[in-house]
């Protein structure tokens, strides 16, 4: 096949020839102002500042395969439960009531979120080096935050259900720390 440019040229012509004495037809949908439109300036409210806040956030961090995002905000109150499949009924029940001596503890307090996954990753880990049956993790209540979620708290929740290692976990009674920290069931080490 052979390109014809006078080919191309004869079609634009005759497009032109087929348009001439045509009158664009008038309707009301068109409405000249005269002027270009206002721009319009974006309002500054909390919303679109928090969303810019966000944005510019450095990229969420992954370690151990746990999140720095939390899925679900949990309420500073709001208590804590969780059983992996096979876990007895009696046992976590036990768990509840503070019958199973936790034997370490890791405190959360004045960590950010990044540096509380790290800690609370490694501590779980070495507890089950150590061949611990349970442990405390106190995560607080965000009480220092007046009108804040409790991020920890949400987050420490999240982590836990995540940790091979976890069979089960619940908030600890109130001389633990109530519903600012959690009894973890460990999984104990085959000998």
């Amino acid at each position: 096949m052979s390109y014809n440019s006078d080919q191309d040229h004869d079609d634009d012509l005759d497009f032109g020839d087929a348009m001439q004495g045509v009158t664009p037809l008038k309707h009301d949908r068109h409405h000249d102002l005269g002027q270009a439109p206002a721009r319009i300036k974006p309002r500054q409210d909390n919303a679109s500042h928090y969303r810019r806040q966000a944005a510019e956030r450095e990229v969420e961090r992954v370690i151990d395969g746990l999140s720095s995002e939390a899925k679900d905000i949990l309420d500073s109150n709001d208590e804590l439960l969780f059983a992996a499949p096979g876990v007895q009924f009696a046992a976590l029940k036990r768990l509840r009531k503070g019958h199973i001596p936790w034997e370490g503890g890791l405190d959360l307090h004045g960590y950010s979120v990044d540096q509380a996954r790290d800690e609370l990753s490694l501590f779980i880990r070495d507890a089950c080096r150590q061949n611990l049956r349970a442990v405390l993790v106190v995560h607080g209540k965000a009480y220092t935050q007046p009108g804040q979620p409790a991020l920890l708290k949400s987050c420490v929740n999240d982590w836990l259900r995540q940790l091979n290692n976890v069979l089960a976990f619940c908030s600890a009674q109130p001389r633990d720390g109530g519903t600012g920290a959690v009894y973890v069931l460990l999984k104990r080490q085959a000998s």
